[in-house]
């Protein structure tokens, strides 16, 4: 996987927190952004940790799996893209309005669970961790920021379509892993 899939991958992943991110600056009546940057810093952060959890837990059967490490790569990538694409299609729930440190752990590992499974098919494929995991963290932090502002200014209007897309581009790698798999 070259730094652009990488970065494709981090928009995709980042979709989750840039719609929460959304929803919290849809609570605030003030543009201040320490918000942004809470979220930013929050999210960015554990978007950034889950991958290199999940990468380091499978690393440990790697060895195992290598002859239909394609497969479970599409398969974790397509099913946490239609996850998100379905999530998208619901009515959206309401977003706690506090930036408290309890609520915003609870957000930040709930955005970055499907991180954690990203993390394991860069095991499989052997992906460079340490520059994956700074791309996907920088492009969470830039996409919360922006979401916080879009959120006190626009509105819920782009929560739903943020998911849907993350989930399409997530669906898209999948596929470009297992036919190039295939194919090559």
């Amino acid at each position: 996987m070259n730094l652009i899939e990488v970065f494709v991958l981090a928009v995709g992943l980042s979709m989750d927190a840039f719609a929460v991110s959304i929803g919290k600056g849809l609570g605030l009546r003030e543009k201040n952004p320490k918000y942004g940057l809470l979220c930013g810093i929050w999210f960015g952060a554990f978007q950034a940790l889950m991958p290199a959890i999940g990468y380091f837990a499978g690393s440990r059967f790697t060895g195992m799996v290598q002859s239909v490490d394609h497969w479970i790569v599409f398969a974790i990538l397509a099913l946490l893209g239609i996850n998100m694409i379905r999530s998208s299609r619901k009515e959206p729930e309401e977003v706690d309005p506090s930036f408290g440190p309890l609520t915003m752990l609870a957000l930040a590992i709930a955005t970055s669970i499907d991180a954690l499974a990203a993390g394991i098919s860069f095991a499989l494929m052997k992906v460079a961790l340490v520059t994956s995991v700074l791309l996907i963290g920088v492009t969470t932090f830039c996409f919360s920021f922006v979401g916080v502002t879009i959120g006190t200014v626009l509105g819920s209007k782009f929560r739903s379509a943020a998911e849907a897309f993350g989930g399409i581009v997530l669906i898209a790698i999948g596929i470009k892993v297992l036919v190039t798999h295939l194919v090559g």
